[in-house]
């Protein structure tokens, strides 16, 4: 009997995607259905780095972030005080989640190599990167690298290490070797 319902549950659980699959597939279908109504219409082998970059700014139509442009008198404010005309935009962190499901779905759905994926050029990584820049630029917020969280063990390795030991200069260097958790 045990059994019976592991299997059911297992049989229910793969016949429905994931969240995550289930908006790689309605992403990627929008993607084609973009090069379907460009004109000239796109075939997924023709497609380029170029045309991703042209369909995330098409993108922007639906965007909810209000990006600042360098004349508003809230450029550069993290919180401004009211509302303003500048333009809506997609998020670069929306962007760049929709790249990764999309160059997973080319991989996956798409086919072909993954030289040949437009998803993955050189000039799509370098928009976003400007994209990025641009949003943390208007907001007033600079962009940086998250500082990385040390595990248990190393927190416990400082700790120990910490005041305590023999010998050797008072300014000695100190090594860590951490798990990024």
């Amino acid at each position: 009997m045990e059994g019976e319902t592991t299997g059911k549950a297992a049989a229910s659980s793969s016949s429905s995607p994931s969240h995550y699959e289930s908006q790689k597939r309605r992403d990627w279908n929008t993607f084609l259905q973009y090069l379907k109504n460009h004109k000239p219409p796109l075939t997924l082998s023709r497609c380029s780095g170029a045309h991703v970059i042209e369909f995330l700014k098409y993108l922007d139509k639906n965007g909810k972030t209000r990006v600042h442009v360098a004349a508003c008198p809230f450029f550069g404010e993290p919180n401004p005080p009211s509302q303003c005309i500048c333009p809506l935009r997609q998020a670069w962190g929306s962007l760049d989640s929709l790249v990764g499901r999309l160059r997973a779905a080319f991989e996956e759905i798409g086919g072909g190599l993954p030289e040949s994926n437009p998803l993955a050029a050189k000039a799509v990584g370098i928009y976003l990167k400007e994209v990025r820049g641009t949003q943390a630029k208007a907001r007033g917020i600079p962009y940086g690298k998250k500082k990385r969280k040390l595990s248990r063990t190393a927190k416990a390795t400082l700790k120990a290490d910490d005041g305590e030991g023999g010998g050797g200069s008072g300014g000695s260097a100190l090594v860590v070797s951490a798990t990024v958790v």
